[in-house]
């Protein structure tokens, strides 16, 4: 169990206004920080006022990229309490990045000790009306300073978090997808499956486009035969196709989204069939040609389920559901939802309060 020296911060920043909540914007008054150096290991945690840090221009970070994050949000119920989601999932899977980002690894019990460090001292901060919640962003960066391409010595691990409004405030809105097939998001053997701030960089330049072209977001293929389905944007994504859920396995180059893993749990439970497989765009167009395509969704922690109305490829453009909110996809946003605001029952045990 960590240690944790706690500092308060001296002034309060005013709390914005939860009707114009802008994601990532506005932070809250303290930060979780903790060091790490060869032969000391991780020490010094700490929860500290909101600060800017002081950085070498040399600092590994800025040159070779060696950095992973996590993104979760804290909800408030009904009832006033706070709670997390399945924190022990982002554990895990920061812990997967740091293996394959050579950064020594955070047990999963102080990963989550540190989340609950710095929301219980922001607790003010997650906001209470409904749709908000606070977004949590554990991130660690290599700290040493000097050129040269090889894992760093010393590293920084903070939490940050942020108020956040509802992804929909006007309601649930079925988005438009592009099928990118010229640039690739990921390969299998790379870093694809981990949360490194190089895939999301490489992600960019796809996105400019399918924006440019009145697109929400582009549907990644595999980098290699360029016809296999991967990612929606920056979310897993799933198709009911005649009565059958399809998602793409995760193969090395897709990232384990925790909210594709709770998605799945719920479906299996529900006696839905469930196939985590590979799935080529064309078996998707033409699904949608002969009428079997029947729903289509992005998972993730911002949107939580995100409704997929047209999807583009080439010269093809095939409509789901009508261009509105398929029967499962509204299901399963209705659950998630009311498990993490607890309005809903967690029979699973996925909630991790706040004490």
């Amino acid at each position: 169990m960590l240690d944790i020296k706690i500092t308060h911060a001296d002034h309060l920043k005013p709390h914005p206004d939860p009707d114009t909540l802008v994601f990532g914007k506005t932070f809250t008054d303290h930060m979780f920080l903790m060091d790490y150096h060869t032969g000391q290991g991780w020490h010094d945690p700490r929860v500290v006022p909101y600060a800017p840090l002081p950085f070498e221009l040399s600092c590994m970070v800025f040159h070779y990229a060696q950095e992973i994050f996590e993104g979760m949000k804290a909800y408030r119920t009904p009832d006033g309490k706070v709670q997390l989601f399945r924190p022990y999932e982002n554990a895990k899977r920061m812990a997967s990045s740091c293996l394959r980002m050579c950064i020594p690894e955070i047990p999963e019990d102080d990963f989550v000790q540190a989340v609950k460090a710095v929301v219980e001292a922001d607790r003010a901060w997650v906001p209470n009306k409904v749709g908000t919640s606070l977004y949590i962003r554990p991130f660690i960066i290599a700290t040493d300073n000097g050129l040269g391409v090889h894992a760093s010595h010393s590293y920084l691990f903070a939490v940050i978090c942020c108020p956040v409004g509802a992804y929909y405030p006007e309601g649930i809105d079925p988005v438009k997808i592009y099928v990118e097939d010229e640039d690739v998001r990921a390969v299998k053997g790379g870093t694809g499956f981990t949360k490194c701030g190089g895939n999301y960089a490489a992600s960019i330049r796809a996105g400019e486009r399918a924006e440019g072209q009145g697109f929400s977001q582009v549907l990644w293929l595999d980098g290699v035969h360029r016809k296999y389905i991967e990612e929606v944007g920056s979310m897993n994504v799933m198709f009911k196709i005649g009565g059958t859920v399809v998602t793409p396995e995760l193969s090395g180059s897709v990232l384990p989204g925790i909210t594709r893993k709770s998605c799945l749990e719920l479906i299996r439970s529900w006696g839905i069939p469930v196939e985590e497989r590979r799935i080529s765009v064309q078996e998707l167009f033409d699904a949608a040609q002969a009428g079997t395509l029947e729903e289509a969704w992005g998972t993730g922690t911002a949107a939580v389920v995100s409704p997929i109305g047209l999807l583009a490829w080439e010269d093809r453009k095939v409509e789901v559901s009508g261009g509105g909110i398929g029967a499962l996809t509204q299901k399963l946003y209705d659950t998630l939802t009311g498990i993490q605001w607890g309005t809903q029952p967690d029979p699973y045990g996925w909630t991790l309060p706040i004490e």
